[in-house]
C-alpha cells in the first residue's frame, strides 16, 4: 500500500486516519496498532504551547506526580509540528527571558544534542564517546522490566506510562536509565533502544546521548538516584502519597534505592568510588564480571 500525505479532508476522523496508517505501516511495528493518546499535528502543537504554564516550569519541572510542570512539547518539537524558536518566543512573551531562563536552557540542551549528533555522527547512537568512569555491563533489558513487573513501583509505573502513553517525564527517564544501567547492568545501547521503541518524542540524538550521560560515557561521572529523591519528586501534595507509598519493595525493606548517595555509590561502583568526584582508580584491573573498564578520575570534562 502506497503511503500518502493525509489532510483533514482525506479522512473523516482520527480513528480512520489511524486505521489507514496501521495498514500502510504494517510490518513496521509490533503488537496492536494503538493511536497516541495526544493528537498530533501543528495545530495541536500550537495549542499545547499556548496552554503551557511556563511560569511554573522551573519550580515543578522535576516532578513526576500530579503537579508535574513538564511542557510535554517534546513530541511536537521532535516531529517538526512546532520549532525551538517558536517555543522560546512564546515563553519570553509570556513571562520574560529572565523568568523563562530554565525552560530556554532546556530548549538549548535539545539543540545541543542535535549539534553533537551532527558533529559525531552515528557513533553517538551506538558507541561510547568517552571511556566510562565506572564499571558498566552489557546486558539486555530484563523481561520483568519490559513487562513492568519488577516489584519497584517507580520503575513499573514508568514502564506502563512508556507503553501506554509513549511518554515519560524527564526525571522518570533518568531514574529508569540509572536503574537499568547501574543496578541491572544493562548496556546503555539496549536501554536507549527500549525507550526508542515506545517514545512519541523518540529522537536518536537526545535519547542516546542522554543514556550516555547517565552511563558516564558522555559525562564526568555517572548519574544515579536514591529513594529520598523519588519520594520528593513523586509526592502528591493532596494526599502526601508517593511512588513509594504502595511499593512492595519499600514495604518489605528491599528497595535498592533506600540509602544515602555515598552508600549507593560504593555499593554500585565499589569502595573506591568518591561520590563528589566520581570514580578513582586505586590500581589493578578495573574490569570484572563482564563490565567495561573505567577511566581515572578527571579524564572527562564536565559538561
Amino acid at each position: 500500500m502506497e503511503l500518502k500525505q493525509l489532510s483533514s479532508r482525506d479522512v473523516g476522523s482520527r480513528s480512520e486516519a489511524a486505521a489507514y496508517l496501521a495498514e500502510a505501516l504494517q510490518g513496521l511495528y509490533s503488537g496492536d496498532p494503538t493511536p497516541a493518546p495526544h493528537p498530533g499535528g501543528r495545530q495541536a502543537g500550537l495549542t499545547r504551547l499556548r496552554v503551557f504554564n511556563v511560569g511554573a516550569y522551573q519550580a515543578r519541572r522535576n516532578d513526576v506526580g500530579p503537579t508535574a510542570g513538564a511542557s510535554v512539547l517534546s513530541p511536537y518539537l521532535r516531529h517538526g509540528c512546532i520549532t525551538l524558536p517558536e517555543a522560546r518566543r512564546d515563553a519570553v512573551e509570556k513571562i520574560g527571558s529572565d523568568r523563562a531562563y530554565k525552560f530556554i536552557q532546556e530548549l538549548a540542551w535539545r539543540q545541543f544534542w542535535q549539534l553533537q549528533r551532527e558533529r559525531i555522527g552515528d557513533r553517538a547512537l551506538n558507541q561510547d564517546l568517552e571511556t566510562p568512569k565506572v564499571p558498566l555491563g552489557d546486558g539486555a533489558v530484563p523481561d520483568e522490566v519490559e513487562a513492568g513487573e519488577t516489584g519497584l513501583n517507580c520503575m513499573d509505573t514508568s514502564v506502563r506510562s512508556l507503553k501506554e502513553n509513549g511518554y515519560l517525564f524527564n526525571h522518570a527517564r533518568m531514574w529508569m536509565a540509572a536503574y537499568l544501567v547501574h543496578h541491572r547492568k544493562v548496556s546503555w545501547q539496549a536501554g536507549a533502544q527500549f525507550f526508542y521503541r515506545y517514545l512519541l518524542d523518540g529522537d536518536p540524538a537526545s535519547n542516546s546521548l542522554s543514556w550516555q550521560w547517565v552511563a558516564s560515557t558522555f559525562s564526568h561521572k555517572p548519574y544515579f538516584f536514591n529513594r529520598e529523591n523519588v519520594e520528593k519528586y513523586s509526592r502528591d501534595p493532596a494526599t502526601g502519597e508517593t511512588y513509594c507509598t504502595h511499593c512492595n519493595a519499600a514495604k518489605n525493606h528491599t528497595c535498592p534505592f533506600d540509602a544515602s548517595y555515598a552508600t549507593l555509590g560504593k555499593r554500585l561502583f565499589g569502595p573506591s568510588y568518591d561520590n563528589d568526584n566520581g570514580y578513582q582508580r586505586t590500581g589493578g584491573d578495573s574490569k570484572s564480571g563482564g563490565s567495561r573498564g573505567v577511566a581515572p578520575r578527571g579524564s572527562s570534562q564536565r559538561r
